[in-house]
């Protein structure tokens, strides 16, 4: 299995219609969010958050709903209040696992997103599967796509293939919306490993320098686009840009300055994924063993010089996708102890001396072996013993 993601070409009215599908899946989980904390006050309910919020979508299905002033709900599709309650269930979940924090309401200025599922099928028996493609949507070649309980969209990009799928995600990033279904397939890629093993060590300067000489460098692009919105903030700094606390409503040049600022930020993150996903496949198509180091990333955000550096270049970003395209490329990533002194020692003799952050040349005070810092680290990481290096896990 795998997803397909597609930018939806939408007219002033479809947009609309997007934003208040999510409107109304953001009141649906924010309502539901503050009944069942509001249940915890009762201390005769004793029961699992799911049970409670199964209890709260009836009430919300059965009384809410059929009240005259939300009658504005029924022009949206039932699928979409359901998967934002199976929403706040999985939210509720990853807090009890200690996986995530408490979950909090949903904002329209952190991006939109909704669920819409095709429900409708041909069930020979009750309880059994239905029928195959009987309760799919079918998407032909080309560039429109049908959104189950909603309408046809077209796509800025086209779809080269028939295929089909059940569940598909809206979302938006700044003024861009966006439609991502699974499809029930296996994408097999072309696999020639030519190295056998290579070391990368992941760096601040440059993003990254391979035992094999290649290296990978964040575009420039990125450091002109963070300059535009420093410059966008500074001349904005002194803008009213509301506050509900004081009743202060936004002006239309705030939110002009938050849908600039957006944009920016969006542009952004899709340099750093087009970066990260382009270097981790080239390193997974041509390598079979990767190694990296096992870094302490939240350690080094912890220093203000670094952290601004070390966010830029994402590098847990670098580590998860190199872990989840093993299974994909056929390869094994493995991550070296981070206390392993790769930088420090000469990948000739062995010899290790310290080394301050400033130093970028690596002089080897025992045999004068001089080489590039980075690179220095990246054969000892493809070199280190057995003891020092352990799989990485999904």
């Amino acid at each position: 299995m795998y997803a397909l993601k597609r930018e939806l070409k939408l007219n002033n009215n479809e947009r609309s219609l997007m934003r208040g599908i999510a409107g109304f899946k953001r009141f649906v989980y924010n309502y539901a969010l503050d009944l069942i904390t509001a249940s915890w006050d009762f201390e005769g309910i004793k029961a699992g958050d799911s049970k409670r919020l199964d209890t709260i979508k009836k009430v919300f299905t059965q009384i809410t709903m059929n009240k005259p002033e939300y009658a504005w709900m029924r022009k949206y599709p039932s699928t979409v209040y359901q998967s934002a309650f199976q929403d706040l269930k999985n939210a509720f979940s990853r807090w009890r696992k200690g996986l995530t924090g408490f979950p909090v309401k949903k904002t329209k200025k952190k991006g939109d997103s909704f669920t819409v599922y095709k429900t409708s099928g041909v069930y020979l028996e009750k309880g059994k599967p239905a029928l195959p493609f009987t309760n799919r949507v079918v998407i032909n070649r080309g560039k429109k796509i049908t959104l189950p309980g909603i309408k046809t969209f077209r796509l800025k990009e086209a779809i080269d293939f028939i295929c089909s799928s059940q569940t598909f995600t809206i979302s938006r990033t700044a003024d861009r919306w966006f439609v991502s279904f699974v499809l029930d397939a296996e994408k097999i890629p072309l696999i020639i490993h030519t190295i056998e093993k290579i070391g990368v060590d992941l760096g601040v300067k440059t993003l990254a320098v391979c035992s094999d000489g290649t290296t990978y460098a964040m575009p420039i692009t990125i450091k002109k686009a963070k300059t535009k919105l420093s410059k966008l903030q500074w001349r904005n700094r002194n803008k009213v840009l509301g506050n509900k606390k004081l009743n202060i409503k936004a002006s239309k040049n705030a939110h002009k300055l938050y849908n600039k600022s957006a944009k920016i930020y969006a542009r952004i993150a899709n340099i750093r994924r087009d970066t990260t996903q382009k270097m981790t496949t080239d390193l997974s198509r041509k390598a079979y063993i990767i190694r990296i180091e096992d870094l302490n990333v939240q350690g080094m955000i912890a220093n203000s010089k670094l952290a601004a550096a070390v966010s830029n270049n994402c590098f847990y970003e670098i580590r998860r996708q190199l872990t989840y395209k093993q299974s994909f490329y056929g390869t094994k990533v493995e991550l070296v102890d981070r206390w392993y002194p790769s930088s420090k020692m000469c990948c000739k003799c062995h010899h290790i001396q310290p080394m301050n952050l400033s130093e970028r040349v690596f002089h080897c005070k025992s045999c004068g072996h001089i080489q590039c810092r980075d690179e220095n680290a990246s054969i000892n990481l493809e070199n280190a013993p057995p003891n020092k290096v352990r799989l990485a896990q999904p």
